[in-house]
């Protein structure tokens, strides 16, 4: 079985374009788990599933000059989707992230036969991305 190589948050924000200031604000945002001036979300929304759409955004944008973001999205128990504003609402992306699809992308199943969505959120990550893109 081969191993799958998942960049970290430090990899991505070395290879974007985004500011120092945010840079930290992530550095912050991944140690406490807590919103702060450049990285808020939705009350509801998991601190976890909020670092993975920062991720899949540094991954898909990286000459974006990232300075905030706002994600607002709505959490199941396999998936993730929303939106994402950037620089106060200066670029907007939709995503869905489903640890559910890439598994059945992968064709991995579980004992059941389900889709083995643990599998698939612990061998990707924040990868497990049926959809990002920008809508402006």
């Amino acid at each position: 079985m081969s191993t799958i190589t998942i960049p970290t948050v430090e990899e991505l924000l070395e290879q974007s374009a985004a500011t120092g200031e945010f840079r930290a604000a992530v550095a912050d945002f991944q140690n406490s788990g807590k919103a702060n001036d450049r990285v808020s979300f939705g009350r509801f929304d998991p601190p976890v599933k909020v670092m993975r759409v920062v991720c899949g955004l540094l991954e898909a944008a990286p000459d974006l000059a990232i300075d905030s973001v706002y994600v607002e999205g709505r959490s199941g128990c396999s998936d993730y989707r929303g939106v994402v504003d950037v620089n106060a609402g200066g670029e907007r992306f939709n995503f869905v992230w489903d640890c559910a699809w890439r598994a059945k992308e992968q064709g991995w199943t579980d004992y059941f036969g389900d889709p083995d969505q643990q599998r698939a959120a612990k061998s990707f990550g924040y990868r497990c991305f049926e959809k990002f893109e920008k809508t402006n």
